[in-house]
């Protein structure tokens, strides 16, 4: 008996080991860039962005603080953006004097990301820097400044390793591509 996401998968697109060397050699940047800095707090954008968040954090050998936010821009089952970005989990701490790190799962469009750089300006931190590990180029409708890629990929939906399907399958511990217009419940 298969596993339940293989009936979605139509590739995986990155394997769980190049995942992992990947996001070693990210946060082994990360130290080196940061390795006189002060007060840096890496903020994870809900929900995908954990996994990667956890295997980071591991790897950033500098002092550092975990701070999260939750935004929407994607609807259940929606595989293109909506359009409107939300908040719906602010910081639970004040970001002013601090050098931020933004760490997300995929960058597309660039809206949602966009509207967190203009927001978190705001609020006065020494730097503000971006860490994807998944970037979509192709998609790119708004120009985003991505200081870490782990990854460049082309316009496929993705799911797996933080990244859901439907809410589901954020625990593969790779990158897979889903089958063309596949949705849960799908037989």
């Amino acid at each position: 008996m298969g596993q339940p996401y293989e009936k979605y998968l139509q590739e995986i697109l990155i394997g769980e080991d190049a995942l992992q060397v990947r996001i070693r050699e990210l946060g082994e940047q990360i130290s080196a860039d940061y390795a006189d800095t002060k007060n840096l707090l890496l903020i994870c954008i809900l929900k995908g962005g954990v996994m990667f968040l956890a295997d980071l954090a591991r790897h950033i050998t500098v002092p550092h603080r975990v701070d999260f936010m939750a935004i929407s821009s994607y609807g259940a089952g929606v595989r293109e953006a909506s359009g409107h970005v939300r908040i719906d989990m602010d910081l639970r701490q004040d970001i002013q004097d601090k050098h931020i790190l933004i760490v997300e799962d995929i960058i597309d469009s660039g809206h949602t990301m966009n509207y967190i750089l203009s927001l978190l300006s705001t609020r006065n931190p020494a730097s503000l820097r971006v860490c994807t590990l998944l970037s979509k180029p192709g998609r790119r409708e708004v120009p985003i400044s991505l200081d870490y890629v782990g990854f460049e990929i082309p316009n496929k939906f993705v799911f797996g390793y933080g990244l859901d399907l439907d809410e589901l399958f954020r625990n593969l511990p790779f990158v897979g591509v889903c089958k063309p217009d596949m949705q849960i419940g799908d037989e």
